[in-house]
Parts: structure tokens; C-alpha cells; sequence
């Protein structure tokens, strides 16, 4: 599933199209709107003649305000909400072309947004923006926690949650409600970076080291952002259909049996949930 890097990274190439109107709208599989009750003949009315504004992100929720052409007041503000699942693209081409999975289509003068999801767990929405502090967000991403390369993140009060938490540090970290956008990679590249064991029991935790675990939260994602994110297969790309290529960088995450980097002791595989977690035995341990 995309992460914060990778949507982020879809982000910024969205940022071009700030102000340009939709045209028209075709939702060619309702199940791409799942996020959106009121149907496909409403999500494709309230977006026609739409102007697309600024894109934000949170986690691993993006969205994109909605304006109307010359200033026409809206009910109320509202943004086109995009959530990409596990393989869902958002595929901008200069002229209309077809592609495998296409779900949701928007003409976009004489270029074309096209949303595809071979998996169908992504969606998009229109949805009532929502005041956040000085932001303004998606009333579905209202819980989502803010993410730590977020400006507005509070350091203190997450190193104080976290070290209350009664679970495994890796849990903690995956838990959208404390602090959102990692994932299953950058939560095992981070403890690795950090030299603590995924089932370390966070209310165990030294403050020195929680401390030092967020720092290798924001420097493993400010890595994988600068290399376009991380693709092991076609299912993530960004805007203009191009792989990210920070799988090459990956330290822990998909490479059991390989030495560690620090040690040169194998590296090994465990269970988690229906995933997997990748750490090294001697130089993360449960403390």
C-alpha cells in the first residue's frame, strides 16, 4: 500500500493542475466511489465546472479543494477526496489514452486525470472540508492523526502518547490515530534505523530512544521521498506513470536472509498480523 512518500510524491505532481477547471466527468466503476454515499450521478455533478485547487495530504489521505469558475459561492467548502488503497494511480496524460483498470475519469480541458486501482480498495469522494486548527480537512480524515513532516506535528505530546501505549512499538507506529502515514516498509526501516525490535513493548521505551525513533521515522520518509518513493512492482507510480526507485535504499524492510548493515548478522523475517516484520536479532532487541 502507498505510504506517506509515495502519496506525497503523487502530491506534488498534482500541484500543477492548481486552478484548472474540470470539464467532465466519467466514473466508468462505482466502486471507485465507494468513499462517495450519495452515488456516481452526484460525484460526476458536483465535480463538473469544478476548479481544482491547492493538493494537501495527510498520511495517506490526499485531497484537492474545490472552487467554482469566477468566484460562484458553494455550499460549503469541500474538496475532491482521493484515497489510493493498495494499488490505486492517478494517471495525468496530455491527450486521452486508454489504460488497464481505469475506474474514474476527469477532462481536464485538453489533458485527462485518470484514476485506475487494479485491487479496487482505493476510492474517491466529494467531501465537506472540515476547520482543523489553522487547516482545513476532509470531515473522513478527521481522526487521521497528523503526520511527522507535517509542520503542525507536536513532538512532545506523540513521544508522550506513544511511550504510554500498552502494545508493541511497531503497533503503535501503524496506528493512523496517533500518527499517520507510516506503514508497514517505513515502520520496519525506521526501527531498524533506530535499533529497536518491533515487539519492544512502547511503554517501555527509554525517552532517548522514542526520541531517536522519530527522527529515523522523518529521515527514512525525507529519503524515500527524495528517491520518488518505493515501487517493487508497477501497482505505485506517480502521476506521469514513473516508478520510484527507493527500494534500492531499503535496509531492512523485504531483505531477510541479506547481512545486516550495522552487523552483518542475518537479517530475519517474523509474522505480524497478515504481515511481516524484517529486523535484524542482534542489534535490535526487546529491551
Amino acid at each position: 500500500m502507498p505510504e506517506l512518500p509515495e502519496v506525497e510524491v503523487v502530491r506534488r505532481g498534482l500541484r500543477p493542475l492548481s486552478g484548472t477547471r474540470i470539464d467532465g466527468v466519467e466514473v466508468l466503476d462505482e466502486r471507485a466511489i465507494t468513499r462517495h454515499a450519495a452515488g456516481a450521478a452526484d460525484f460526476e455533478r458536483r465535480l463538473t465546472g469544478a476548479l481544482l485547487g491547492e493538493p494537501a495530504r495527510r498520511g495517506k489521505f490526499l485531497w484537492v479543494p474545490l472552487s467554482r469558475a469566477g468566484g460562484a459561492p458553494t455550499p460549503s467548502p469541500e474538496a475532491m477526496l482521493i484515497h489510493l488503497g493498495m494499488s490505486g494511480q492517478l494517471r495525468l496524460d496530455d491527450a486521452p489514452r486508454s489504460h488497464r483498470h481505469e475506474r474514474v475519469r476527469l477532462i481536464l480541458g485538453e489533458r485527462v486525470l485518470v484514476f485506475t486501482d487494479q485491487r479496487t480498495f482505493g476510492s474517491l469522494a466529494v467531501d465537506p472540508l472540515r476547520p482543523d486548527g489553522v487547516d482545513a480537512v476532509p470531515s473522513q480524515v478527521a481522526h487521521i492523526a497528523r503526520d511527522p513532516l507535517d509542520p503542525g506535528f507536536d513532538d512532545r505530546a506523540f513521544l508522550r502518547r506513544l511511550r504510554a501505549k500498552r502494545t508493541e512499538v511497531k503497533r503503535a507506529l501503524l496506528d493512523q490515530t496517533l500518527v499517520s502515514g507510516i506503514g508497514n516498509i517505513y515502520a520496519d526501516e525506521a526501527l531498524w534505523g533506530a535499533r529497536v525490535h518491533p515487539r519492544q513493548p512502547a511503554d517501555r521505551l527509554s525517552a532517548p530512544a522514542a526520541t531517536r525513533l522519530l527522527g529515523e521515522v522523518r529521515l527514512v520518509m525525507e529519503r524515500a521521498l527524495a528517491e520518488g518513493g518505493t515501487s517493487f512492482d508497477r501497482l505505485y507510480v506517480n502521476v506521469n506513470g514513473e516508478s520510484g526507485y527507493f527500494s534500492r535504499s531499503l535496509r531492512a524492510y523485504a531483505q531477510d536472509g541479506r547481512p545486516c548493515g550495522r552487523c552483518g548478522t542475518p537479517l530475519v523475517r517474523e509474522a505480524f498480523t497478515n504481515r511481516a516484520s524484517h529486523f535484524c536479532p542482534r542489534c535490535q532487541r526487546v529491551r
